[in-house]
């Protein structure tokens, strides 16, 4: 019986269009909660949701988020076992006795509310422009270590600053970066300056839960990015041998850079510049974010650049400094004040 619940269900989000891993993940939960409640779901009830959620949280230690998750899943499943368009609580008692069939498990006063926006830590920043060009001038010394000292890693060095350049340049996500290829840069005619880097396609976006990856194009907006990815394109990467491989940044053994690689790395170049702790490759993102809208840029434009549906999911990534909080509240100011000119924040 348990089996064939599965199966149907299977089936049901099969018919919604959703990712094959979407669905095995959520199977494999269900069994993790099979298990742990040493109990079949037409004998399950809000109490063991309840206290498996304690051992989520207690033993396991799990993120509020994850627990939400979780709960979100096996509130689906037990949904579709108890809706009666598919006949399940019917066959559990005709199978094992009347009164035995699935009840809901999950309801408003056992489950994790999705109260807040944002519930990544809160220690979670940009890089503060200092912080940001102490990183890349990190980066780049590596790269002038090794080749001066005829080391092997002066590819990968060369490599990997790049990496760190476009996650920012681009305003990308790990994976994003990683998952690019050398087609996914072309021309925009809005800034033929770039040639063929204005536009970049990111076609392994964040997806929606159990969506495929959603697709994006970022216009390139900084120079110096552009002018590092077209360096390292036609004068560092054919150095790889990779010549037959798609990838922007492989491996010296030809395969593609892994996201747990760029983790490694920044975090070897963070812990060198004795940098906090709470910096990570995402912080790139969040400056991205940060200075273009210190820099003026509409934020419209930076919401479709780093593909936000919302904007309180932008508001989310702007941690602005407090010399432009000084000149937003000049800039404010001045009419009321009777203004000729905004102060610019510094006395003037």
């Amino acid at each position: 019986m348990f089996e064939a619940m599965v199966r149907g269900w299977r089936a049901q989000q099969s018919a919604r269009g959703l990712r094959a891993e979407t669905i095995e993940d959520r199977e494999r939960l269900v069994r993790r909660f099979l298990e742990a409640t040493n109990e079949y779901p037409w004998n399950w009830g809000p109490a063991h949701m309840e206290e498996w959620t304690l051992s989520l949280s207690g033993e396991h230690h799990l993120a509020v988020s994850t627990i939400r998750s979780y709960q979100v899943d096996l509130r689906l499943f037990s949904e579709y076992i108890c809706d009666g368009r598919y006949g399940w609580a019917a066959a559990c008692e005709a199978a094992f006795g009347e009164g035995v069939h699935p009840v809901a498990i999950c309801h408003e006063w056992n489950t994790v509310a999705h109260l807040n926006d944002y519930e990544g830590s809160p220690e979670a920043r940009p890089f503060s422009r200092q912080e940001l060009q102490a990183f890349f001038d990190h980066a780049d010394e590596q790269v002038d270590r090794a080749a001066r000292s005829n080391r092997k890693g002066a590819l990968t060095a060369y490599r990997d600053a790049t990496v760190f350049k476009v996650i920012y340049g681009w305003g990308l996500r790990r994976t994003e970066t990683s998952k690019l290829d050398l087609l996914d840069w072309g021309r925009n005619p809005a800034a033929p300056e770039f040639g063929r880097y204005g536009m970049l396609s990111v076609r392994y976006g964040k997806a929606k839960r159990g969506q495929p990856p959603r697709r994006r194009n970022v216009a390139s907006v900084m120079a110096w990015a552009v002018d590092a990815v077209a360096d390292y394109v036609e004068n560092i990467r054919p150095r790889f041998g990779a010549d037959d491989h798609p990838a922007l940044f492989v491996t010296e053994r030809g395969g593609r850079l892994k996201p747990v690689e760029i983790n490694a790395r920044f975090a070897a170049y963070r812990d060198a510049l004795g940098l906090p702790p709470a910096l990570r490759p995402h912080s790139l993102r969040h400056s991205y974010v940060t200075h273009l809208t210190e820099d003026g840029a509409d934020r419209r434009f930076i919401q479709v650049q780093v593909g936000h549906e919302c904007d309180s999911s932008t508001a989310i990534y702007t941690h602005v400094s407090d010399d432009f909080m000084n000149r937003a509240l000049r800039r404010a100011l001045s009419p009321a004040l009777g203004d000729d000119e905004p102060d610019d924040g510094r006395g003037r």
